[in-house]
This record gives C-alpha cells, structure tokens and sequence, in this order.
C-alpha cells in the first residue's frame, strides 16, 4: 500500500534537490572548481540516491495503479536516473551544460506533475 503523503513528500524533497543540484552547477561551472569528492559530492549523492530509490518504487507502483493519462512508469524511470545523474554531476565544471539542463528540465518535470496529481488526488478531485 502506497502512503500518498509519504511520495508526496518525497516527490517535495526530490524536487528540491534537483534545484540545489542545479544552483551548485551553476557555482561550479561559475568558479571551474570541483566539489570535493569524499566531502561533497559523496554524501550528497547518497542522501539523494537513498530517497530517490525508495521514491521511483513507490512512484512506479502510484502510477501503475491510478494510471494518470500523461504521466507513465517509463517516466518515473528517467526522472529517477536523471535525478541521480544531476546529484554527481552538480559537482564537476566540465559536465556539459546543454545535458545537464536537460536532465534538470526532464526530472523537474516529471516531479512536478508528479506532485500536481498526487496533490488533486488528495483534494480529492
């Protein structure tokens, strides 16, 4: 059983670290310096992969049993390894810019309409 507060929450979180993510690429790609490794960028994309693991299960299994017209299992899946992928990334200046923004973009998106569903399911709507 899915608690929808619970991936509301997650789906919350996620969203937000995929905007720190994208605020410290920004400070990355700014001063070309690298994140430390083991000091930065490690915990940071382990405190991320350790709720974005849990949030594309139950997100897979939400959209399997409600079955929103624009919002498939597919795309949880992407979102999910976008996610991971912007969370390390973030870190190095010479990631490229243009993948990068893409990746921010598409997990964004998905989050986002994530959360608009989950939010009028809750309304009841």
């Amino acid at each position: 059983m899915i608690q929808e507060n619970s991936l509301l929450q997650m789906t919350e979180l996620l969203l937000e670290y995929v905007e720190i993510s994208d605020s410290r690429y920004k400070k990355v790609k700014e001063s070309g310096e690298k994140g430390d490794f083991y000091n930065e960028v490690k915990p940071f994309a382990d405190e991320v992969k350790s709720i974005n693991d849990k949030w594309k299960e139950e997100a897979r299994e939400w959209v399997s049993i409600h079955k929103p017209r624009n919002l498939y299992s597919q795309q949880i899946e992407s979102a999910s390894e976008h996610i991971e992928m912007v969370s390390i990334q973030a870190f190095f200046p010479e990631t490229s810019r243009t993948r990068f923004i893409n990746y921010v973009n598409s997990a964004l998106y998905v989050l986002k309409q994530l959360i608009i569903l989950l939010s009028d399911e809750k309304k009841g709507t």
